[in-house]
């Protein structure tokens, strides 16, 4: 069992300053209940900061409670069209994989055959495969391969249920190789204007973390 240390993300890895709360003039505190139910962000890059740290294949997630999905769909049509770009969710009422399905989705050519490919930070939850066994038995033109970065409570029966259900209804669930998370770094993540874009640097265990829950995986499917 690998043994990986606790990690508790300050505020600047998040993307926020450490001093966020004290604020200029000691702005009002946002308290949560101001904030809306949820808040999906989307974009074509996502920035470096976010990727270093949620993405990373830990085996104890601490402090990494967002989802990040970057998603390619290539529409099978008159004329083939690639679009691709990346969601997160912000508040826990609404995950990036049901957000795919209510907002990118319905935007592809209809009645075209679409291969969608995703890289997320970690597998989905047990609402989400159940949305995604749906939307693959409803749209017969629709090809999913999920591409994870971390397995989520994958201990739990009813998750392992959910991952089966999904292998079942025709998805495919792969864990991500280093190759993988540098194929998200070079298309997905932002880099410093007016620099050259800098190569994926691999964190230590990348690849012993990657061999550990592809075992997982294969186990439980």
């Amino acid at each position: 069992k690998m043994a990986e240390k606790q990690e508790e993300p300050s505020n600047a890895q998040n993307g926020e300053p450490d001093n966020a709360e004290e604020g200029e003039g000691k702005k009002k505190k946002v308290k949560r209940e101001d904030l809306p139910p949820f808040e999906i962000v989307t974009g074509e890059r996502l920035p470096a900061i976010f990727f270093k740290f949620q993405f990373r294949n830990v085996e104890y997630s601490s402090g990494r409670n967002k989802t990040f999905l970057c998603y390619v769909v290539e529409t099978q049509g008159k004329e083939p069209v690639t679009c691709r770009g990346y969601l997160e969710d912000e508040h826990a009422a609404a995950h990036a994989e049901m957000a795919f399905f209510n907002t990118i989705l319905p935007t592809c050519q209809a009645g075209a055959r679409h291969d969608v490919t995703w890289y997320v930070s970690s597998s989905p939850c047990v609402a989400c495969a159940q949305r995604i066994c749906e939307a693959l038995r409803k749209n017969k033109g629709l090809r999913l391969t999920i591409m994870v970065g971390r397995l989520f409570m994958w201990e739990e029966p009813e998750m392992q249920a959910a991952l089966r259900s999904m292998k079942e209804a025709g998805c495919k669930l792969r864990i991500m190789k280093p190759q993988d998370f540098e194929y998200v770094w070079k298309n997905f993540v932002e880099q410093e204007e007016g620099e050259e874009a800098k190569s994926f640097v691999p964190w230590e265990d990348i690849q012993e973390n990657f061999q550990y829950y592809e075992e997982k995986l294969a186990e439980i499917l």
